[in-house]
């Protein structure tokens, strides 16, 4: 492999006119496919073959594609001392009722006040109306959303309290604004003060833009001919930027290094890419195979997040192994900072005083540093055993929807507001629907079992059930799953429980049930993924264990914020209560993958130090010497790229961003910056123990190797080559240094052997190439 990118990354340099020409086509078509193409993207979750679903099918077809249409509950609460049945106060719901009609798209509105059909609290301080859309939430359009807003604004000025609830008034995640622009200026801070130099910061960061920006266009796109998400564009820019900004980063500092060792610009691009694009392929790929591997849990919706946020993984991917070589070649010496650009040797190896000390401690104190990095995340951790799921979510604390909610808990009941519908369907559905009520009604957790509704051909009928909790009460599970076992089907009458309560229910049964099959999956598939890369057992394996740890931890920081309520309002969390259904097994898959990504770019250095001589200690500390920093400045920007997406977030992608803000600083400053190394040291010679049975595993080459085998011959020609296409400004250079490359430091990707003792890690590192 690292063969191979050597020769894509030449080939990209060389041609680097050709390669930038060809990406900005590729970003302008998407653009333009984004703008002309684009379709609507969905805020609801259901699941194909589920009751609930099924059931949503057949009331289209049986009453009409308006009885699952999406609804909004205007609620009016009168003034201290007064009812909402007095003639002005009735005048006045009267007159909002006939207004709200009047908006587009509305099918239906209902009279509170309406004997045959009334909706006001016993004590009649309050009451609601319902709003009926004609098409599902996803396609409410802002301007219907703003619509009624005004027209509850505009009641309030009658003196009662008029607020508004449900799922037509939930907006879809919007791609660009503060979030993105926050997280790219704290990205560009951050590669500004690694490299040194604003010119390679900003190529780093443009490279990472223009991939982001075709994978986001790309799916932005496929919202014309497939329904997606609408946080799905939203999850690939927050992923595809950060994995962009980083996988660039790390071929970027290699470069770097080369060019430090005196090679010519196009062969340190080449040789990056041979060696630190190896490990971002395989980082990569191990993205890649946690997101794909979402499609094995058999939700559509969860699939297409999956997929679309892998392709834009593959893209970062590719962009990083050739668009980044290319514009590498074309700004040479000037990634450098101009005090390094005439000095030739690594002089100023990464990771001197701080990192080396760091490193020297942790694994001289493994033992204590193991124990007190595993103790801290495993009582962060604790709060994960108490995490509810649910698909519905709260409103915001202070918005219109949150006012309106807790004045029907107070005044009705909390199930008011989450109704669970009883579909009974076929030849003899309306006489048997009357005994389905009777039953429902007798069961425990009931407020009201409406009469059944037939439809115009009385070939169905439905029954509105109010339960007496919640829609995120256990009580309300437990009522959903008594009427399946305890309601039977009748001889020419089947029996459907559904409404947007029972199919939050089965949603969150089927990714809890699903998320244990999916983490096993990924983890052996990734697993063995590092056995190949590191030709080892235990080293993949402490991998993995770390990685438990940082699902725990942050899971467990997740639910004491956004569950629990701890500091929810220093970032801003909005609401508080049981977390998206969708978001652990979202979480898991993401995080997993950036995980690995660390523990590929940190331990393969290790490996490469242990490869070439050095003792076990030794290779720890010249590895984390040389990966360490760069890990640093990775995982702060991935960190910062993440959190910005908390505080002015949509709410949907609030605890997820959250989750993998922490889940990064967890595993990179606590898991891989003192853990792994600290077991590792633990292990000593036999990390790197690979039984013999398995030594027929093929090598995957991750720290290029084989290009420290390549015959000098073809070196000094490849060398040659690319001395004479090198950009103004960096050929001298090239040749001023080519029999310095020739003579200390062999053919290009010839690497010194440190010697296996421990005064040696400093030399070790100096000759190891980063």
């Amino acid at each position: 492999m690292a063969t191979l990118l050597h020769r894509l990354g030449l080939a990209s340099v060389r041609h680097r006119i050709v390669v930038t020409v060809v990406w900005l086509l590729a970003l302008v078509a998407v653009g333009v496919g984004a703008a002309t193409l684009s379709g609507t993207t969905a805020n609801t979750f259901s699941i194909p073959g589920q009751e609930s679903t099924k059931a949503l099918d057949l009331m289209k077809e049986k009453f009409g594609a308006a009885s699952a249409g999406a609804t909004v509950q205007v609620v009016f609460e009168a003034p201290a001392g007064e009812t909402v049945t007095s003639q002005d106060n009735a005048a006045q719901i009267a007159k909002t009722v006939a207004s709200l009609g009047q908006v587009p798209g509305v099918v239906s509105v209902s009279n509170p006040l309406d004997e045959a059909n009334p909706a006001v609290s016993r004590d009649q301080v309050a009451a609601y109306s319902t709003v009926t859309f004609d098409v599902q939430p996803s396609l409410v359009t802002d301007e219907q959303r703003e619509s009624i807003i005004d027209k509850v604004e505009d009641a309030r000025s009658f003196g009662m309290t008029v607020e508004a609830e449900g799922e037509a008034l939930s907006n879809p995640a919007d791609i660009g604004g503060a979030s993105e622009i926050l997280g790219v200026v704290v990205a560009l801070i951050v590669l500004a003060l690694t490299y040194g130099s604003l010119v390679a910061a900003g190529m780093n960061l443009l490279t990472a833009i223009v991939g982001v920006g075709i994978g986001a266009a790309g799916i932005v796109t496929l919202t014309g001919f497939v329904d997606l998400q609408s946080t799905t564009p939203i999850l690939a820019v927050m992923l595809g930027l950060a994995v962009g900004i980083d996988y660039a980063l790390f071929i970027v500092t290699r470069f770097r290094h080369e060019l430090r060792r005196g090679l010519p610009v196009e062969e340190s691009a080449a040789m990056a890419v041979g060696t630190a694009g190896s490990a971002v392929v395989t980082a990569g790929l191990t993205v890649v195979i946690a997101l794909a591997g979402l499609s094995v849990v058999g939700i559509p919706f969860l699939t297409e997040m999956g997929l679309a946020a892998a392709a834009t993984i593959v893209i970062a991917v590719l962009v990083a192994i050739t668009l980044v070589p290319a514009i590498l070649g074309f700004i040479g010496l000037r990634a450098l900072p101009k005090k390094q650009r005439g000095v030739h040797g690594d002089v100023l190896p990464d990771g001197r005083g701080f990192i080396k000390g760091w490193a020297d401690l942790v694994t001289r104190q493994r033992t204590i540093s193991l124990v007190l990095a595993v103790a801290a995340l495993a009582v962060i951790a604790i709060p994960f055993f108490s995490m509810q799921t649910t698909l519905n979510q709260r409103a915001a604390e202070g918005s219109t929807q949150a006012k309106a909610q807790a004045i029907i808990d107070s005044r009705f009941g909390p199930g008011v507001s989450s109704p669970l519908l009883v579909l009974v369907d076929g030849p003899d559905a309306v006489q048997y629907a009357t005994t389905v009520q009777k039953q429902v009604a007798s069961l425990p957790d009931v407020a009201l079992a409406t009469p059944a509704q037939p439809n115009q051909d009385q070939s169905a009928a439905l029954i509105t059930i109010i339960p007496a909790s919640g829609p995120e009460d256990q009580k309300t599970v437990d009522l959903v799953h008594a009427i399946r076992d305890t309601v039977p089907d009748a001889d020419g009458a089947e029996v459907y429980v559904t409404g947007n309560t029972a199919v939050s229910i089965d949603v969150s049964q089927k990714l809890n049930d699903a998320l244990p099959v999916y983490l096993a999956l990924v983890v052996g598939l990734a697993f063995v993924l590092l056995v190949l890369v590191f030709r080892s057992i235990l080293v993949p394996v402490v991998g993995v264990l770390g990685f438990l740890l940082t699902i725990g931890a942050a899971f467990g920081a997740t639910v004491a914020v956004f569950q629990w309520g701890w500091a929810a309002d220093a970032v801003n969390a909005g609401s508080t209560g049981p977390i998206l259904s969708l978001a652990p097994i979202i979480i898991v898959g993401i995080l997993f993958g950036l995980a690995m990504d660390y523990q590929v770019f940190l331990v393969s250095r290790m490996h490469e130090a242990h490869a070439h001589g050095a003792s076990p200690r030794d290779a720890i500390v010249t590895g984390f010497r040389q990966a360490a920093p760069v890990v640093v400045a990775a995982a702060t920007i991935m960190f910062a790229v993440f959190a910005a997406f908390v505080p002015e977030g949509n709410d949907t992608i609030k605890p997820i961003a959250f989750a993998l803000a922490v889940g990064i600083a967890f595993d990179a400053f606590i898991v891989r910056m003192i853990a792994v190394p600290a077991a590792l040291a633990l292990l000593g010679r036999s990390a790197w123990w690979l039984p013999s049975w398995l030594r027929w595993l093929p090598e995957l080459d991750v720290e290029g190797a084989a290009l420290e085998r390549k015959p000098s011959a073809s070196a000094s020609s490849e060398s040659s080559a690319s001395r004479s296409a090198s950009p103004s400004g960096a050929s001298s250079a090239g040749s001023s240094v080519s029999a310095s490359a020739g003579s200390s430091a062999g053919s290009p990707g010839t690497r010194v052997t440190p010697e296996p003792h421990a005064d040696s890690a400093d030399t070790a590192s100096e000759s190891t190439s980063v």
